[in-house]
């Protein structure tokens, strides 16, 4: 759920399930339902490349390495007791509300160019390390697949000539995450979350390895304690 501070690998590309190309700048329908389909396979087989890197206070954390770019693509399942869907959904979307609550954003608004919403954020890493910053385009969606329902959020990075790079901070370029929640039936919501991204530069080993195992997690927990703030901040 962009998300921890986004090192990679912590929440890796090369044709990500839901997250193909598609012709124009936005997402396709299909992608949409394959990011639904994603729910209903909470690990995936045995035999296939993907490989559980974690599971901890309920969150399981798969990653599937490449060795032609060294990076990797994550796949996040648990759930937030206690939150109906739509009210994650509307966490996750309010961007003013997310600077209030996550200690790792410098930078974030979102501005209309040529007729396209865009976004930038620039994340905040630790000392020594540059701050990464990201220009991407997302879309949310309200998804009815065989009478449930399932919120939908895709997000990629696009290039924007009005959003230069800038000075000491370095650009990912290259930026996939698909979110998607459903009801537990009872109180609270199922969340899987797709991750890729290329930070560029060298990330210290343990540095990749805290935020795949611990950030994710406690993003997670993060957003739960907003959910249940958001009320009373809007």
């Amino acid at each position: 759920m962009a998300e921890p501070p986004r090192l990679q690998g912590a929440p890796g590309m090369a044709g990500p399930p839901g997250l193909e190309e598609c012709s124009s700048r936005g997402f396709s329908e299909e992608q949409f339902r394959a990011a639904c389909r994603e729910l209903d396979q909470p690990a995936p087989a045995a035999e296939c490349p993907w490989q559980l890197l974690v599971e901890t206070m309920g969150v399981r954390i798969y990653r599937l390495y490449h060795e032609q770019s060294g990076l990797y693509e994550y796949k996040i399942f648990g759930g937030l007791a206690d939150i109906p869907p739509k009210l994650c959904a509307d966490v996750y979307m309010d961007l003013d509300f997310r600077k209030k609550w996550d200690q790792y954003v410098k930078e974030l608004y979102e501005k209309t160019y040529d007729g396209e919403k865009v976004i930038y954020w620039e994340v905040k890493y630790p000392f020594p390390l540059s701050n990464r910053d990201y220009v991407y385009i997302r879309e949310r969606r309200e998804m009815d697949v065989d009478g449930r329902k399932i919120w939908v959020v895709l997000a990629k990075s696009v290039a924007v000539p009005q959003c230069p790079e800038k000075p000491g901070i370095i650009r990912v370029k290259s930026y996939k995450q698909s979110l998607v929640i459903e009801s537990d039936g009872k109180a609270g919501c199922k969340v899987y979350m797709y991750y890729f991204d290329n930070p560029g530069g060298m990330i210290p080993s343990w540095l990749v390895n805290w935020a795949a195992k611990s950030g994710v997690p406690a993003f997670l927990k993060d957003i739960q304690k907003a959910c249940l703030n958001y009320s009373k901040s809007t």
